[in-house]
């Protein structure tokens, strides 16, 4: 997508409100007034972060590093905070990736893959939307063909975006609709194909080789293809984003991550350990039902708003 439009860190700030203030209101009990840093407020500081789902090793990490810093020292809430964005967006800067389906070649794969209720379908409408409003010309594929309701939600979104449709009826095969709709878009010149698929639910062996075969077909028609595996976790189911994120890139591969419904959790911070147990990197977090709502991933603007502080300066 394009770069982050403006006012997109007040709404990146609203929208990690639950988890800003769960981290806001923890600090300010811990740290009631500037008082020296010792173990037992660095214990507590731990704790919170574990609580607030970063995990226990990034927590440990930003753990320690207060620690080294700030060990001894007076501290208050307001530096705790800027000291906790710093660290957050130290853990998170090198795993920050792009999403720039307009600068590859013509016409660019993208395959949206993850459970059912990740909001894969919905974050490939926004695209569709984003890409259009840029002068590309698209094609979105319904590819879960074993929900009506998805191919309808999806054609919605073609509709309103103004960008062009292929299904099939339900129960169709998936891997033959994504080779016709890559040869179509080869064929009649398309800059972007945006394939949904059905949410895989990850024991059902049945499922993920049927989205193993959609990449096979498409391979035919280009041996790059799809030039992008989009993997859609929804944070408001906490860790168990994890071990989605592990089966999903063991089994299928992902060049980057989608995280949506971040204004849904109080743990927000569940996105640090999933980016750093991943290969792959965090390119776009949602917000909200917006278009505007999702954008790219800025690790460093993530951090503060997180932890409730402002914008910035660049």
């Amino acid at each position: 997508m394009s770069e982050p439009k403006r006012g997109w860190f007040q709404r990146l700030t609203q929208g990690l409100t639950k988890s800003s203030k769960q981290i806001g209101d923890q600090i300010a009990e811990v740290f009631v007034a500037k008082a020296p840093l010792d173990q037992t407020k660095l214990d507590e500081l731990e704790e919170m972060l574990i609580e607030a789902d970063l995990g226990p090793h990034s927590a440990a990490r930003i753990t320690a590093r207060f620690a080294e810093e700030k060990f001894g020292k007076d501290v208050g809430e307001d530096e705790i905070k800027e000291a906790l964005a710093q660290a957050i967006g130290d853990e998170l800067s090198s795993r920050q990736g792009t999403f720039d389906p307009l600068s590859g070649p013509r016409p660019y794969v993208v395959l949206f893959i993850g459970v059912n209720g990740s909001g894969k379908t919905t974050t490939l409408g926004k695209i569709a939307q984003d890409l259009k409003s840029r002068g590309a010309k698209v094609l979105v594929v319904a590819g879960d063909t074993f929900r009506a309701a998805a191919v309808e939600q999806l054609k919605v979104w073609a509709e309103r975006s103004g960008v062009d449709f292929m299904g099939r009826p339900t129960g169709s095969d998936a891997a033959g609709l994504a080779f016709d709709a890559v040869q179509k878009a080869k064929a009649e010149a398309y800059d972007v194909v945006l394939i949904d698929t059905a949410g895989r639910l990850q024991n059902k062996e049945g499922l993920m080789d049927e989205l193993l075969k959609i990449i096979r077909v498409v391979k035919k028609l280009d041996e790059d293809a799809p030039h992008e595996t989009l993997l859609v976790l929804d944070a408001t189911v906490g860790r168990n984003a994890l071990s989605q994120e592990n089966i999903f890139g063991n089994r299928i591969g992902v060049s980057g991550i989608v995280m949506t419904k971040l204004d849904g959790t109080a743990r927000g911070g569940v996105l640090v350990p999933v980016a750093q147990a991943s290969d792959s990197p965090i390119k776009l977090i949602g917000v909200g039902e917006g278009i505007d709502d999702l954008q790219p991933f800025d690790a460093r603007a993530f951090a503060r708003s997180l932890v409730g502080l402002e914008e910035p300066i660049r």
